[in-house]
C-alpha cells in the first residue's frame, strides 16, 4: 500500500523547535514535488512550504526564515525543520506530494496526502 506517513509533531514552548518527517512507503520508485501544509482549528488548510524534485524550495511568508524544507531521496522522505516556533504555528501539519510507484510491471504517479501530525506551541 502506497502512503505518506508523518511523524515528529508534539507540544513545544514558544521559541522552541520541532522537526517533522514525511516518509513514503510501499513500492515507491521516486518521490516528486512535495509540500507541507497546515490547518489550524476553524481555519482553511494553508500551504507552508514546497520542494521540487530538484530541490528548489518555496515558503509561505509567515514561516520564511524560521522553517526549512528538505528531502532525502534515498529514504523517500521529506522533512520540515521548524525553529522559533510561535503559538500561531499551532496546527495539524500535513505532507502532500506526487509519488511514482510500481503497480505490477508498470509505474504510476499519483498524488497523496499524509494523515497529519499535531503541532502545538504554548505561549
Amino acid at each position: 500500500q502506497v502512503q505518506l506517513v508523518e511523524s515528529g509533531g508534539g507540544l513545544v514552548q514558544a521559541g522552541g523547535s520541532l522537526r517533522l518527517s514525511c516518509a513514503a512507503s510501499g513500492w515507491i520508485f521516486r518521490i516528486n514535488d512535495m509540500s507541507w501544509h497546515r490547518q489550524a482549528p476553524g481555519k482553511q488548510r494553508e500551504l507552508v512550504a514546497t520542494i521540487s524534485r530538484g530541490g528548489s524550495t518555496t515558503y509561505a511568508d509567515s514561516v520564511k526564515g524560521r522553517f526549512t524544507i528538505s528531502r532525502d531521496n534515498a529514504k523517500n522522505t521529506v522533512y520540515l525543520q521548524m525553529n522559533s516556533l510561535k503559538p500561531e504555528d499551532t496546527a495539524v501539519y500535513y505532507c502532500n506530494g506526487d509519488l511514482t510507484y510500481w503497480r505490477g510491471q508498470y509505474q504510476r504517479t499519483d498524488g497523496y496526502w499524509g494523515q497529519g501530525t499535531q503541532v502545538t506551541v504554548s505561549s
